[in-house]
């Protein structure tokens, strides 16, 4: 058995666990249906049934993924639609030959229109709105995942390495974006993992901020948060470089933040509430009277998309277990004068945890000369 039929088994047994449940679930999300079949194109949805009827699992898709979907989907039962057949009416024709009642769909990535649409082709048949099934099973990472997303942390951290030794005071913020995705495509990545976000001094004090002309010389300090696309998995990392004095104030507040972050840390392990592991960080930066300057949640969960869950938040009390990927990045942010971020990728394994990122982050060894 693949690793696809492994997880397809555990979507089935997660639906026949539901308090309504369905005899097949409709899968849209494009990152689902990646996930469930080790398909990578687009417009197609996964068909899977609860039963061994006439299907077990049938990915609909049309004429221009064929040869693809036989180089990546060997063995998987696939449906290939006429041009003039919809994608939703070609998923009600095999739903009616197999006589399904109800159907579970995707709440969160099918439209209102959609649902009109496959309704009427459907009929009587119920649909089930569920929310979270595949990304529940996408928490827990297995083992060939693990590689990759170390594949993915290795890009970004030599892509930096890049950056570290060209970086000029008289280049933008936005050009060393644009050199840091370039080094990434360099050392194998296939993209960017998320738009990359520089900035310096000031403009540092925004957490997404959008890279602008501002150049780097402009100022002591420059925030950059990066990361790579290996095979469809995120890195995602946070760095404060000095590029001049370091001053007392920022190492101060640079100070607060990695201790906050170091705390965090040394507390995941399988058990862990992830409540509890963004109230550790969040707590010491409040005591050292920056608490209402750290306005996001602790950390999110890493795979084929950015943000995954687990978060670490308050709002999201979660039990960690072990071959989770989650980011810890506290950060400390003031107006019209900078902000501080650190961010790395810890994977938590059996006994605790492993902090797959190892770009140095003290200030000393962030100072480019």
């Amino acid at each position: 058995m693949d690793r696809y039929e492994t997880r397809r088994r555990k979507l089935r047994k997660s639906l026949k666990k539901a308090a309504r449940p369905a005899e097949a679930i409709l899968v849209t999300d494009v990152l689902n249906v990646t996930y469930l079949t080790g398909f990578t194109g687009e417009d197609s949805a996964l068909l899977v049934f609860q039963n061994s009827g006439k299907f077990e699992a049938v990915l609909v898709s049309d004429s221009r993924f064929t040869t693809q979907l036989e180089e990546e989907c060997p063995g998987l039962q696939v449906h290939i639609r006429h041009r003039e057949t919809s994608l939703l009416d070609a998923v009600a024709k095999l739903l009616k030959s197999d006589n399904i009642g109800r159907l579970a769909i995707e709440s969160q990535s099918m439209t209102v229109a959609q649902h009109g649409q496959l309704q009427k082709a459907v009929g009587e048949m119920e649909l089930l709105p569920t929310s979270g099934l595949v990304e529940l099973l996408r928490e827990i990472k297995d083992k060939e995942e693990i590689a990759t997303l170390r594949e993915s942390v290795w890009c970004a951290e030599k892509a930096f390495e890049v950056l570290k030794a060209t970086l000029r005071p008289d280049k933008t913020e936005k050009q060393v974006a644009d050199e840091l995705e370039h080094q990434y495509r360099l050392f194998g990545a296939r993209d960017r993992g998320f738009p990359t976000i520089v900035g310096v001094g000031p403009r540092a004090a925004l957490p997404h901020a959008v890279p602008s002309d501002r150049k780097i010389g402009e100022s002591d300090f420059v925030l950059v948060d990066w990361g790579a696309d290996v095979r469809m998995y995120k890195s995602d990392l946070t760095r404060v470089l000095v590029t001049g004095k370091i001053s007392a104030k920022l190492r101060r507040i640079h100070g607060v933040v990695l201790e906050a972050q170091t705390r965090a840390i040394a507390a995941m392990r399988p058990g862990a509430m992830s409540d509890e592991i963004d109230d550790i960080a969040r707590s010491f930066i409040a005591e050292a009277g920056f608490g209402p300057r750290f306005g996001h949640g602790l950390g999110h969960g890493v795979g084929m998309f950015i943000h995954e869950q687990p978060r670490l938040a308050k709002s999201n009390p979660v039990p960690l277990k072990a071959g989770m990927v989650i980011t810890v990045e506290p950060g400390i942010y003031i107006p019209g004068w900078g902000g501080v971020r650190i961010e790395d990728d810890v994977l938590i394994t059996r006994d605790g945890n492993e902090v797959l990122t190892s770009v140095p982050k003290t200030l000393e060894e962030s100072v480019i000369r």
